[in-house]
C-alpha cells in the first residue's frame, strides 16, 4: 500500500491594506480513497478564518504500486587493449628523470632532414602500452625565463621496450630546422634537445598519456596502419608486439597492413625491421611505401600515401566493411582528407555515405586518428 502526505500553504493579502496581520485557516486532513478505479471523497470539518490557510491531505490506495527498478547503465566494453591502462602517472610539475641509453640517426646522410631513434631508461616507472605517448621537458628556459613546456611524442617501442625488460621507452624524432620569414635559421627546441642527447644524459619524462591509439584486443583483427614520417612510431610498437615478441595471452593471427609515406628512399624508417617481419610472417604482414619525390602512379601523379592506397581502394573498402578491421592514422594532418577522397566514391557505389559511415567506425573504435 502506498501512502503520500502533502503540505501546502497559500497566502492571501488584504484588498484594503497590506499591513493587516495575516491570520490562518486550517482544513482538517482530507481523506481520498481509491478502490478498483472508483473515487470516494469524504470531507471532515473545516475551520476558517481570514487570510492564510494551510492544507494537509493524505492519500491512500489499496492497490500495491511496486517501486520501479532503475534501469541499469550498460557499460561500454572497449575493443581496445584498455584494461588497466595507466595515464598521467608523471606530470609536468613532477616529471620522471630517465637516462638516455641509445641515440642514433636512422635516416641516410642525403635524406631531407634527420630522424633519430632514441632509447631512455625508466626502470619500470612508466608502465605504458602500445599506442600511448610520453611527454618530454627539454632542459633550459624559454625567452621569458620560464622552464620549457612539455612536448608529446608517440612511443616507438612495445610495452616491453627495445631491450625486452619493460624498463625502457623509445622515441622516433625528426630534428626540426627551418628558415623563417626573416631568413633566420630556427631550431625546434625539443626536437634538437632530443636529437643532441648522448648516452648517459638525463631526460625529464611525463605520462604515459592517451587511449586513442591503443591496439585492438582481437588477435585476429585486420589492422590497417597509415603513417607519414615519424608517424610510424606507434605502429613500430604494434608490429614489435605482433611479430617480434612472445606473449602468453596474445598471439597475432590477423592481418597487419602498413602504409608508410616518406619523401625519399633515404628517408625510409625501420625498413630492415619490416623486411624481417615480412619474411617471418608473409601471410600476416603487408607493407607498402609511398615515396613522393621518387615514385609516381599511372597518371604521373606523385606517390603520396593516399595515392598508394588508391591502388588498393576496392580491397581496402571491402576490409572496412568488416567489424574486426581497425584503421590507425598517425602523421601529417592533411593525409586524412586524401583518404576520404578515395573512400567517398567507393562507399557511394554501395549506396553508403562515407562520412556517415566513418562516424560509425569512430564510434566503434575502428577509425583512430592522431595527426599534427
Amino acid at each position: 500500500m502506498a501512502m503520500t502526505t502533502m503540505n501546502a500553504a497559500v497566502s492571501f493579502t488584504s484588498s484594503n491594506s497590506s499591513s493587516l496581520p495575516a491570520t490562518s485557516c486550517a482544513i482538517a486532513p482530507e481523506r481520498i480513497r481509491f478502490s478498483k478505479g472508483a473515487l470516494y471523497y469524504k470531507s471532515n470539518h473545516v475551520v476558517t478564518s481570514k487570510r492564510v490557510f494551510s492544507i494537509r491531505a493524505q492519500i491512500t490506495t489499496e492497490t500495491d504500486t511496486p517501486t520501479p527498478t532503475p534501469a541499469k547503465k550498460v557499460e561500454k566494453v572497449s575493443k581496445k587493449n584498455e584494461e588497466g591502462v595507466i595515464v598521467n602517472k608523471y606530470r609536468p610539475k613532477e616529471p620522471y628523470t630517465g637516462k638516455c641509453l641509445v641515440n642514433t640517426k636512422i635516416t641516410a646522410d642525403d635524406a631531407p632532414g634527420e630522424t633519430w631513434h632514441m632509447v631512455f631508461s625508466h626502470q619500470g616507472e612508466i608502465p605504458y602500452r602500445e599506442g600511448q605517448s610520453v611527454g618530454v621537458i627539454p632542459d633550459g628556459i624559454d625567452k621569458n625565463g620560464k622552464p620549457h613546456k612539455i612536448r608529446l611524442y608517440s612511443i616507438a617501442s612495445s610495452a616491453l621496450g627495445d631491450l625486452g625488460n619493460s624498463e625502457t621507452v623509445s622515441l622516433c624524432v625528426k630534428r626540426l630546422v627551418y628558415t623563417n620569414d626573416q631568413g633566420e635559421t630556427v631550431k625546434g627546441v625539443c626536437s634538437n634537445f632530443l636529437c643532441d642527447l648522448e648516452p648517459g644524459n638525463p631526460v625529464k619524462l611525463t605520462g604515459p598519456v592517451g587511449k586513442e591509439m591503443l591496439m585492438p584486443k582481437d588477435p585476429n583483427a585486420t589492422v590497417i596502419m597509415l603513417a607519414t614520417g615519424t608517424g610510424i612510431a606507434p605502429f613500430r610498437s604494434f608490429l614489435w608486439k605482433m611479430f617480434f615478441e612472445k606473449h602468453d595471452d596474445y598471439k597475432f593471427n590477423g592481418l597487419a597492413w602498413l602504409f608508410l609515406g616518406v619523401p625519399t628512399t633515404s628517408s625510409l624508417l625501420y625498413q630492415e625491421e619490416f623486411d624481417k617481419m615480412k619474411a617471418k610472417a608473409p601471410e600476416n604482414f603487408r607493407v607498402d611505401y609511398a615515396i613522393s619525390r621518387e615514385q609516381v602512379n599511372d597518371k604521373g601523379e606523385k606517390m603520396y600515401i593516399q595515392t598508394r592506397m588508391a591502388q588498393y581502394a576496392a580491397e581496402l573498402w571491402e576490409l572496412l566493411k568488416k567489424d574486426n578491421t581497425f584503421v590507425y592514422m598517425c602523421g601529417l594532418k592533411g593525409m586524412e582528407k586524401g583518404i576520404d577522397d578515395i573512400m567517398v566514391s567507393l562507399a557511394a557505389n554501395d549506396g553508403i555515405d562515407w562520412f556517415d559511415y566513418k562516424k560509425q567506425l569512430k564510434k566503434a573504435e575502428q577509425w583512430n586518428v592522431e595527426v599534427y
